[in-house]
């Protein structure tokens, strides 16, 4: 089975396992039989209590709502977890490892009763055998992966405490972080930070993106000097800027707060994004001005 590992904006990269044919299977199997099981008790209830044609109209309402609305609902509402799912520890995300949308939801299922024929998800199957991350063909189409998720290793003091001790938070080193990542700069991360959990993933993502190709054009930058200076032989420059471009990446991973921690999406507004967005391309224009090789 292959795995797909996405690079976030933060240059983290996630691997994201995908989930078996037989896994998958099962969880269908198990939500199929909640469902079916809440709607013949919901039957059996009517049929005492309301006249037979009349429940039998009920049944039929509610086994088609639970048909089309239990994986909608459950995949939107619930971070992409059925009741099934979640007990076989599935999850449906997009493709690029963000949280499902409503529209992706509603394609994949809607493709569902292709993936169904057959016979109880033939079709389905045989896609998700031929596919190397065996998705079925509403996934396909919707742009999604089920994948699953990995337990959390357990914590351990030990990992801590080593990273009390930095070896670039040396004197002559600070004073390079503060020559490549100035005060506004530092102010700008913490603001992203601080406003990222309130935007949606998509926004998070983009604004990341956009962030974060600043920098990677500005480790370019240092990598062709530091090829340069090895041209030259010039080893004094050639540590120098090796000292500097490790600095720049020890500052952007504490302020960035990298290490794959999870992050809720909140609600925002376009006027919050748009605001930090203009922010991001004003220090951007700064940066490109300051950092302008000497």
């Amino acid at each position: 089975m292959t795995a797909l590992t996405v690079t976030t904006p933060e240059h983290v990269e996630i691997r994201l396992e995908p989930a078996g044919a037989g896994s998958r299977f099962l969880a269908v199997l198990l939500d199929f039989f909640i469902t079916t099981g809440a709607a013949a008790v919901i039957q059996r209830i009517s049929l005492l209590m309301l006249p037979k044609a009349i429940a039998g109209a009920l049944f039929i309402t509610v086994s088609f709502l639970l048909a089309w609305g239990w994986h909608v609902w459950f995949e939107v509402k619930s971070q992409g977890q059925t009741p099934g799912k979640r007990a076989l520890s599935l999850r449906v995300v997009d493709a690029r490892g963000l949280p499902l949308s409503v529209h992706q939801a509603l394609v994949r299922n809607i493709v569902r009763v292709v993936d169904f024929a057959p016979m109880f998800y033939g079709v389905g199957a045989a896609a998700s055998m031929l596919d190397p991350l065996r998705r079925r063909l509403g996934d396909i189409v919707a742009g999604t992966l089920v994948i699953r998720e990995a337990k959390p290793p357990a914590y351990r003091g030990e990992l801590a405490a080593e990273r009390r001790f930095n070896t670039l938070r040396t004197p002559r080193v600070m004073r390079l972080i503060r020559h490549r990542i100035g005060l506004e700069e530092r102010e700008l991360l913490l603001t992203v930070c601080l406003r990222a959990d309130r935007l949606e993933p998509v926004a998070r993502y983009d604004l990341m993106e956009e962030l974060a190709a600043a920098y990677r054009q500005r480790l370019l930058d240092l990598d062709e000097e530091l090829a340069e200076s090895e041209r030259l032989a010039d080893l004094g420059r050639r540590e120098m800027l090796q000292a500097e471009r490790e600095a720049l990446l020890a500052e952007l991973a504490r302020a960035v707060g990298l290490g794959g921690r999870t992050r809720s999406a909140g609600s925002a507004t376009e006027r919050a994004r748009v605001n930090v967005q203009r922010r991001i391309k004003d220090a951007v224009a700064r940066i490109s001005a300051s950092a302008t090789p000497s």
